[in-house]
């Protein structure tokens, strides 16, 4: 019988657990014990000789799976003599921030927006979120695991109360007296925080739908349901806006006095205009009125994900003035420096968070009309997305290989007989641009076994139906 390695790399290789675009992520039956034992140890070998920190942080996400695996990971540094002190249920950024306060690495156990079964473990040391570069070393440490037991962990609240403490004081004021702000609740990791920042800041709160089962809210592919809530919800309550957010707090969702759900770029270019930024860093799925506005002195186009457009940020600088930020077409907003806002430094937070372009969007839009009305200000491009859910990477592999190479074939083939290809972008899947400035984009997700699709148009009805016209197309094509 053949001895099984107890080298880390070798657990790894074979235990179907994958980086994607934001963390380590597969099915939860994969989260074994040995499995998470070799990714926290590996990523301690990664930093240990790098960095000097007292301990380890940890949180999670309100998935059910979670608890037990932040058991292993801690399980894993104690047996290395390590400190950890877990924050419990909190937002990702929550833990990011009081991380990069203390100067220590942290670890969330997050499925953010993929499946119910499934989860994933997100790293930060304390300069930031793991690179791409480091993601590599890690996947390939050759020390053996050192196994621990699990033990109960006690909750220290001060993750929590200091990622409130940010937002609560930003204002001398209330600026959101007098409005109503709905916090669709479900089962994000930060609801019971939300309230808390918004009553601070003037709100009345409306608390919505908390779920006592896990919803996997995905922000760049927001449901009907969801959808139709939002409009019910402004009509019955005469909200002037709701927040929301994905499972694990770092991607938000905003919408506005009509219950119209904000495209997550719309609303981080809205919040990137109102911070001044001059620097701005985001993904290749993200509107084109970034660069129509002529608002950011410098703009990277990136990869999709945000270790891409971290990487970006970390190398513009704002010497010149301006601050340095990035945006994804999920809303997630990075705060690449420290900048002046509202007479008050706001120190950087680089990793997306969902609560800054909110609070942004919201002040600044109500001081003189409504979000609807900043939204129309905009060059009137709209974006559009979703996907096809348990649809296998090698068959997206193979669909985006073809329509690299056969763009005009493959536009044919799924019906667009008035789509005339301009362009092809291979940046990042397959991104076409039509003659008349529509553009079609596919790529496999990072994070799922998922094809996703986006659109761009000069309406947003349009935007809808090519992504709706085009999974269907596939479905009946290329299954």
């Amino acid at each position: 019988m053949e001895n099984k390695s107890n080298k880390i790399c070798d657990i790894i290789h074979n235990s179907n657990i994958a980086f994607g675009t934001s963390g380590a992520r597969g099915l939860v039956v994969d989260f074994k014990q040995d499995v998470c034992t070799a990714f926290i140890q590996s990523f301690y070998h990664l930093i240990k000789d790098k960095f000097s920190f007292s301990h380890v942080a940890l949180a999670i996400d309100n998935r059910p799976s979670s608890y037990s695996i932040v058991q292993y990971c801690a399980s894993a540094l104690r047996v290395l003599n390590i400190p950890v002190i877990y924050y419990g249920v909190i937002p990702t950024p929550a833990l990011a921030l009081k991380a990069k306060n203390d100067s220590v690495p942290c670890i969330m156990i997050t499925g953010s927006h993929i499946p119910f079964d499934r989860n994933g473990i997100k790293f930060y040391t304390p300069d930031g979120e793991l690179t791409k570069k480091d993601e590599s070393i890690l996947l390939n440490c050759e020390e053996e695991i050192v196994c621990g037991s699990d033990f109960d962990l006690s909750v220290d609240n001060g993750a929590c109360d200091f990622y409130i403490k940010r937002y609560s004081e930003l204002y001398d004021d209330k600026p959101l007296s007098g409005k109503l702000i709905g916090i669709y609740e479900h089962s994000s990791a930060g609801r019971d925080l939300y309230s808390i920042v918004f009553e601070n800041l003037g709100a009345k709160v409306v608390p919505l739908d908390r779920s006592d089962v896990f919803v996997p809210i995905d922000t760049e592919a927001v449901s009907d349901s969801d959808r139709g809530k939002a409009k019910n919800w402004c009509q019955e309550f005469k909200l002037d806006a709701i927040f929301s957010t994905d499972g694990d707090g770092d991607r938000p969702l905003v919408a506005d006095e009509n219950g119209i759900w904000l495209r997550g770029d719309i609303l981080g270019l809205l919040c990137a205009e109102f911070l001044s930024i001059k620097n701005l860093a985001t993904p290749i799925n993200c509107t084109s009125a970034i660069d129509i506005r002529n608002s950011f002195s410098k703009i990277v186009r990136t990869k999709i994900g945000s270790p891409y457009v971290i990487e970006a940020l970390s190398d513009m600088s704002c010497k010149d003035g301006g601050g340095i930020a990035g945006f994804e077409a999920n809303g997630g907003f990075i705060l690449g420096s420290d900048i002046i806002y509202n007479n008050r430094t706001l120190q950087a937070l680089p990793t997306r968070d969902a609560l800054l372009p909110a609070i942004i969007v919201m002040v600044e839009s109500f001081k003189t009309s409504t979000i609807s009305q900043c939204v129309s200000n905009l060059p009137q491009r709209f974006t559009f997305s979703d996907r096809i859910t348990d649809y296998p990477s090698n068959k997206s592999r193979n669909l985006i290989f073809y329509a690299i190479n056969s763009p005009s074939d493959f536009i044919n083939k799924i019906g667009l007989r008035d789509f005339c290809v301009l362009s092809v972008n291979q940046l990042d899947g397959v991104r076409i641009t039509a003659s008349n400035g529509d553009i079609i984009h596919l790529r496999a997700s990072g994070n799922a076994p998922e094809l996703r699709c986006y659109a761009e148009s000069d309406t947003n009805e349009k935007a809808e139906k090519y992504v709706k016209w085009i999974l269907k197309s596939i479905e009946d094509n290329f299954s």
